[in-house]
């Protein structure tokens, strides 16, 4: 690790490396869904082994304990991507530091028979932290938080997230994670941001030019803080 990865977490760094090496960070030329050329890009669905699933978990435990998500009772993994990092999250939670912590999921389609309803898993109420890969336009969270409408004992308190983009928003002067959580009242916390990636690209020659670009589409498409 060099002088200049100290600023970030062990985790982050450890995260960000391994992304990295199973090509699931890839940096080039990329067109996303809004249209946007963006000289970055993040494949969560690349996350199908098990050591990167681990390293994913291993990392969200960090960020849970770290003290930046406010104290839960229940964590939400939306379908389809939530589901599965849901459950790694509350295992690893519970092997690596002892933490014992509920976990359920949504049914995109509602269930007549057997147990019903449009959850697996623990019943929802309580504090609620929402966990899922990547929030770039707001709306797949919205529909999750939405799920809480029909669980008036559930209170969400926390969202996690994979990756924050720090993409700017329906208002220009915030991005889609300051617009949730100004809306909701609650934080939305990553493993890494778009500052944590190129802070860690600082001074390695073999990044510097993509860390240029990089800079440039921050300028130019997210926020900065």
């Amino acid at each position: 690790m060099s002088s200049h990865d100290t600023a970030l977490e062990p985790y982050k760094v450890e995260f960000i490396e391994k992304a990295m090496e199973s090509k699931v960070l890839l940096f080039g030329d990329f067109t996303l869904k809004s249209g946007r050329q963006s000289p970055y890009f993040f494949n969560a669905g690349l996350l199908y082994t098990g050591s990167l699933i681990s390293r994913a978990a291993s990392s969200f435990a960090s960020t849970i304990v770290s003290g930046k998500i406010p104290d839960f009772d229940v964590l939400l993994g939306p379908a389809y991507k939530g589901i599965s990092l849901a459950a790694v999250t509350t295992m690893t939670l519970y092997d690596k530091h002892g933490i014992d912590k509920a976990y359920c999921y949504n049914r995109k389609e509602k269930k007549d028979h057997g147990e019903g309803g449009d959850l697996v898993g623990a019943p929802l109420k309580g504090r609620v932290v929402i966990i899922d890969d990547v929030l770039t336009s707001g709306k797949a969270i919205r529909e999750a938080i939405a799920i809480l409408a029909n669980h008036p004992e559930a209170k969400l308190v926390g969202i996690l997230q994979l990756v924050d983009r720090q993409e700017r928003g329906q208002n220009s002067q915030l991005s889609t994670v300051q617009e949730v959580e100004k809306e909701f009242g609650v934080p939305v916390v990553p493993i890494i941001a778009l500052n944590d990636i190129m802070r860690y690209m600082d001074g390695k020659d073999d990044l510097k030019e993509n860390l240029e670009r990089m800079k440039a589409y921050r300028k130019a498409w997210a926020v900065e803080a």
